[in-house]
């Protein structure tokens, strides 16, 4: 679950057939009763019917987990962690970030620092296509050194300047599901 309509789905399913759930977060569902295999296979089929997936392989849910908490912070959060980012990681999912690192590559094809990169570049085209701030207050925003270094990134990343996509008229922007996969 990587936006609060997913969140909103996963609800409406579980609340449909019937589960209690504790909560309702990215990537993670608590639910309160214990369930069975069947019970199990009801809520994978009633997931995939909105394109969603049940996730119960523990390398599996921990790449979710990263992702989750890569989402939450360049798309949701205001605010970007004080220290850098592999210990933050760390000390949110209690893993080694060498680990995570390796797993994450191993399994997504790219790295972490490309996976947020990514995420970084499609919000800073969600900022300036609002066009509330301009690329040096977007910069600042993102946590970015200069807004050189953002637009090398950008450009490096998207084939164009964040000026050249400002103007153009297609804005083309993908689903922040979509984001980071290859």
């Amino acid at each position: 679950m990587v936006s609060q309509r997913c969140k909103i789905v996963v609800k409406e399913v579980f609340n449909k057939l019937g589960f209690s759930y504790i909560i309702v977060d990215m990537g993670v569902v608590d639910i309160m009763d214990n369930i069975s295999d069947d019970q199990r296979s009801e809520i994978r089929l009633a997931l995939h019917n909105y394109g969603l997936e049940l996730i119960d392989d523990k390398k599996t849910l921990l790449i979710e987990k990263i992702k989750s908490v890569i989402i939450e912070m360049v798309h949701f959060s205001g605010e970007t962690p004080k220290t850098n980012f592999s210990d933050y990681l760390s000390e949110k999912l209690k893993y080694d970030y060498t680990y995570m690192a390796n797993l994450f590559s191993e399994v997504q094809g790219i790295t972490i620092e490309s996976f947020i990169i990514s995420h970084k570049i499609e919000r800073v085209k969600e900022l300036i296509i609002y066009n509330e701030f301009n690329l040096t207050e977007i910069a600042w925003q993102m946590h970015y050194s200069s807004v050189a270094h953002l637009s090398n990134q950008f450009k490096k990343i998207t084939g164009l300047t964040p000026t050249h996509f400002k103007n153009l008229k297609d804005k083309r922007r993908q689903a922040i599901e979509d984001v980071g996969n290859i």
